[in-house]
C-alpha cells in the first residue's frame, strides 16, 4: 500500500512539473520592418519627411533590417514612398552610402557624389503587416544602383554642388544646378572649375562664386 502511494505521488509531481514548464514557455519573435520618407536638395542636408507613429519600441533582429537603411543597404524606387529591400532584389534602386541620425540640418553633409537624400522621421510602431520596429530620425545619402547618376560632376542634380557641376542663374542672387550637357530644363551658364578656401584664391577667369560648403567652401565658376 505504501509503495503504491509513493508511485502515485511521484507521477503527480512529474505532471505538475510538466505543466509548469509548459506555462513558462511562450513563442518568441523579433520584428523588423520598413518605412518611408522623402528626399531633398541643397548642401547635403535634406528636409521634410513622411514617417510618423507612436507605440512602444520593438527590438529589431540582427542582419537585414536590424537598422533601417544602414550603410550598404538598399531602398526601392521612389524618394517620397519607399521601402528597404535586399540589394539583389529587382525592386532595389539605390544603395545607402552614408547614414546619419538626428535632425538633417544638424548633421554632416552627404558625400559629394550622392544622387539623392532620403529623410527619415522617427517611427515607433510595435507591429503592423510588415512587422515594423523602431526607426530613429535621420537621413540616408543614396547612390543609384544604375546610371545616370545626377550626383556625378556635371550630372545636373544631387544634394550638393561640386567641382565639375554646371549652374544657371535662378534670380535673387541664387543659382541652381543643371546638366552640363545641356539636356536639362535650363541651359548651363557657368561651370564650377575649382573649390578654394577664399574668393581671392579663384582664377582670374572666374565669373561667379558658388557656395559649396566643406573645407573649401567657395566654388570658382567660369562662364560658358
Amino acid at each position: 500500500m505504501r509503495e503504491r502511494w509513493a508511485a502515485g505521488a511521484l507521477c503527480a509531481l512529474s505532471a505538475l512539473c510538466a505543466v509548469l514548464l509548459t506555462g513558462c514557455q511562450s513563442p518568441s519573435g523579433l520584428t523588423g520592418g520598413e518605412s518611408g520618407g522623402e528626399d531633398a536638395s541643397g548642401d547635403g542636408r535634406p528636409g521634410g519627411g513622411t514617417v510618423s507613429g507612436s507605440a512602444p519600441a520593438v527590438v529589431r533582429p540582427s542582419g537585414y533590417g536590424a537598422v533601417f537603411l544602414a550603410i550598404d543597404e538598399c531602398s526601392s524606387f521612389g524618394t517620397v514612398s519607399f521601402t528597404e529591400v535586399p540589394c539583389d532584389s529587382e525592386r532595389a534602386a539605390a544603395r545607402v552610402v552614408a547614414r546619419e541620425d538626428g535632425r538633417a540640418g544638424d548633421g554632416p553633409p552627404c558625400p559629394a557624389t550622392t544622387d539623392f537624400v532620403l529623410h527619415i522621421s522617427e517611427q515607433r510602431p510595435s507591429a503592423d503587416e510588415d512587422g515594423d520596429g523602431a526607426v530613429s530620425r535621420g537621413y540616408a545619402c543614396m547612390r543609384g544602383l544604375q546610371p545616370p547618376h545626377p550626383g556625378d560632376p556635371g550630372g545636373g542634380g544631387g544634394p550638393r554642388t561640386i567641382v565639375g557641376d554646371c549652374v544657371h542663374d535662378a534670380g535673387d542672387g541664387k543659382v541652381r544646378e543643371t546638366a552640363c550637357d545641356g539636356e536639362g530644363e535650363r541651359k548651363p551658364q557657368f561651370k564650377v572649375v575649382e573649390a578654394v578656401a577664399v574668393r581671392t584664391d579663384c582664377p582670374a577667369s572666374t565669373g561667379l562664386y558658388v557656395r559649396l560648403g566643406g573645407e573649401r567652401p567657395v566654388g570658382c565658376a567660369r562662364p560658358l
